[in-house]
């Protein structure tokens, strides 16, 4: 996908770390990392929308799990399995559109984005 930015540097990718987490009882902290194509190439925590969906749907998002703006996951206390939990850029280049929402559970507006997997018990 192409990158955003502003200048001579352009946002390549995001990373959320962890990949992959269960939730036992608690809330998950994810944290975004922006890879950029000029110094300084890392940036975290990356600012970034969040969401989370049921693991394999293609639209709509769920209740189960609620990620706040920092990237905390928590599942509330009925939801069981695996939820996707998408982190995306908000920024369309440097002088675009803001993109808040997120359609479907896959790249919020077409912009630079990355997922993990969140497991409620």
């Amino acid at each position: 996908m192409a990158g955003c930015g502003t200048g001579n540097r352009e946002l390549e990718s995001l990373s959320i770390s962890p990949a992959t987490a269960t939730a036992n009882g608690s809330s998950v902290q994810f944290t975004a990392t922006g890879h950029w194509s000029a110094s300084p190439a890392t940036e975290v925590p990356m600012p970034a929308n969040w969401v989370a969906c049921t693991a394999g749907a293609t639209v709509g998002l769920t209740t189960d799990v609620t990620v706040s703006s920092k990237g905390l996951a928590t599942c509330a206390k009925a939801a069981t399995g695996t939820y996707n939990v998408f982190a995306w850029d908000p920024q369309y280049g440097s002088s675009g559109p803001i993109c808040n929402v997120i359609d479907v559970c896959g790249p919020g507006c077409g912009r630079v984005s990355v997922s993990a997997q969140l497991t409620c018990p």
